[in-house]
């Protein structure tokens, strides 16, 4: 990876975005921005780790070894066909045209999404390793034509290789050696899939014990030098003369049912279904056999709690082309759930009824795909997933995304994707803010809470932060945090899904500015409250007479814009007076330069009336 490849990364406006190492972020070109940023799943275990290390000591596998990767049930390889530790990344978003529903993807990243090199970010070495499980060779002559195919490709949308990376493949001997049998180089890829074949006559490989692994070279400081892997079949009698498999696989995951959102409550849908549900959905699939196929195409909508089916659409002798593949859309209705229903976690589902067969292996796992999308209490532009941590890396930044309410509502708290970037943080504070809309963009703060970092005790879930109070809000508003340490606080961004990108502000100073460059979503899920009707605003004042102290935040000085003020006294969100003062005639501003860094309540009164202010003081 040569250093000039980073330029491109970055932008000219005020804030730019890379998908960056340690060291990028800590660089002094780094300042006043939003950044993207790998993060650290170490704290979590992998729920196949202990299984894999059971079978690891297995008995070989018979031929046929199949593998599409589709029958993953996490971001790991299934341990039915692959030795634990790899690194790769299971996954259906980062290719667009891959063979089948799910790829191994080969980066900088280990399987916990960490990079493998925090300390230079420019060393280059062996990344992610994917290992088989033996597979019984022994007895095998040259004559059974065995052959081991795969699938591979560079980039999808991660990053091309260079010249100097190389995808490897390599077989285990009779010598217990590791032996590379083929390589392909970063400088000779385009980003297609291409199918490859490796035939296996050499009797050094044809014994009981027999291995082969992938493994990738690159960069090892983050998600660098990307790889794709898919449809790994192992099997005698073939040839590279047919080189098809009598397989159709579905592929690309399912679009939402939602026009704006992955998720939205309940009583918000029901305002205007209409215009919350998207016309149709769609996926699509893929014929692997060079004769056309004839297939029928089933999509269900059904409520996973109570197995209500609220869409079932049946379509038949759809003809796939040979080689070929072909979007499958189905027109969907606005979904009429029961009054007494509060809540639905929807199943988008497709599958197909196909008569693919490999004696011996099982490739019915590629005709489903499905998608959930919930409708319950909260608002989500992402899919659930983080594959990134977003960041505002100045004190003081701020950032909000923007919700709009079909009517009004109110908010009674916001779950937020916690995620950890080389350091961890439980405990630091910062704070969630709601603010109106005005001319477009966020205006008043109408809410806004002191919190502590903290993790979630799962990869992939969300810290429930609630408003002591839920807050009125009209229509549109944002939702977002301030970052009041030099440390930053890491959010997770979900970069498949595109939602949430126009919707991201920030402001570095006194103005908020669009976020344009962004390719994902940050991970702010906002909750409504309980009730809907008959709850108090927020706890920050909006009218302008009474938000008398300023600036907000404040470092070092308050001052006010009431020259009048006779008594000024400063609590402690826990209720304890902290500071009390009486300004001198004419006096507009004091120093609070004593008050450690947190929310306080300002009261004041001019001896007529009186005046109460939340205020931030920051160091």
């Amino acid at each position: 990876m040569k250093i000039n490849r980073s330029s491109k990364k970055f932008f000219t406006h005020r804030i730019f975005l890379w998908i960056c190492m340690l060291a990028m972020a800590q660089s002094q070109i780094v300042h006043a921005q939003l950044s993207i940023v790998p993060i650290d799943q170490a704290r979590y275990g992998d729920d196949d780790e202990s299984e894999s290390r059971n079978l690891r000591t297995q008995a070989s596998m018979s031929l046929p070894f199949f593998d599409d990767f589709s029958t993953a049930k996490t971001l790991s390889p299934s341990a039915k066909y692959w030795l634990p530790g790899s690194g790769v990344y299971i996954n259906n978003t980062l290719t667009n045209s891959h063979p089948s529903v799910n790829v191994a993807t080969f980066d900088g990243l280990n399987a916990n999404g960490v990079p493998y090199n925090l300390v230079n970010p420019l060393t280059q070495g062996y990344t992610d390793t994917l290992t088989s499980q033996p597979v019984n060779l022994n007895g095998r002559v040259a004559a059974d034509s065995v052959y081991l195919s795969f699938y591979w490709a560079a980039k999808g949308l991660g990053e091309l290789p260079d010249s100097s990376d190389f995808l490897q493949l390599e077989f285990y001997s009779k010598a217990k050696e590791w032996v590379p049998v083929w390589a392909q180089l970063g400088y000779e890829v385009d980003t297609l899939f291409h199918q490859q074949f490796i035939s296996i006559k050499d009797p050094n490989y044809l014994h009981d014990a027999f291995q082969f692994r992938f493994r990738s070279y690159g960069r090892s400081s983050g998600p660098y030098d990307t790889w794709h892997l898919d449809y790994v079949y192992l099997n005698t009698k073939r040839s590279v003369k047919q080189p098809y498999l009598f397989d159709v696989a579905m592929r690309k995951p399912v679009s939402n049912i939602l026009k704006k959102y992955t998720a939205m409550p309940l009583r918000q849908y029901r305002v205007n279904p209409v215009a919350a549900t998207a016309d149709s959905v769609k996926t699509d699939i893929v014929n692997h056999f060079n004769n056309f196929n004839v297939l029928t195409s089933t999509y269900t909508l059904t409520d996973a709690q109570r197995g209500t089916e609220f869409a079932r659409n049946v379509q038949r002798s759809i003809v796939v082309d040979a080689l070929k593949s072909q979007v499958l859309r189905v027109r969907i209705a606005p979904i009429n759930a029961a009054a007494q229903v509060d809540s639905l976690h929807l199943i988008s589902k497709f599958f197909v009824a196909t008569t693919d067969t490999i004696p011996g292996s099982n490739l019915k796992t590629n005709d489903t795909i499905v998608a959930k999308a919930a409708l319950t209490d909260y608002f989500a532009y992402d899919d659930g997933s983080a594959e990134y941590g977003v960041q505002v890396n100045q004190k003081l930044g701020r950032v909000a995304v923007r919700y709009v309410l079909a009517k009004a509502d109110t908010i009674g708290g916001v779950r937020m994707s916690m995620v950890s970037f080389n350091k961890d943080i439980s405990g630091q504070g910062f704070t969630i803010q709601i603010y109106n809309s005005k001319g477009g963009k966020p205006d008043q703060v109408i809410a806004q809470r002191s919190v502590a970092v903290r993790y979630p005790a799962v990869r992939d879930g969300f810290i429930d932060y609630a408003f002591a109070t839920p807050v009125a809000v009209a229509d549109t508003f944002y939702i977002g945090w301030l970052q009041i340490n030099d440390q930053p606080v890491t959010v997770g961004f979900d970069r498949n899904s595109l939602l949430g990108s126009s919707a991201v502000y920030y402001n570095l100073g006194t103005e908020w500015a669009k976020e344009t460059s962004l390719k994902g979503s940050i991970m702010v899920r906002p909750y409504l409250g309980k009730k809907a009707q008959g709850i108090i605003t927020g706890n920050e004042p909006l009218d302008p007479v009474n938000a008398i102290f300023y600036p907000n935040p404040a470092r070092g000085e308050v001052s006010w814009n009431n020259k009048s003020l006779k008594k000024i006294e400063v609590y402690s969100t826990g209720g304890n007076l902290v500071h009390a003062l009486e300004p001198a005639r004419d006096q507009q501003s004091a120093t609070v330069d004593h008050l450690t860094q947190g929310i306080y309540i300002f009261k004041a009164t001019d001896g007529k009336r009186s005046f109460v202010q939340k205020m931030l003081i920051s160091k």
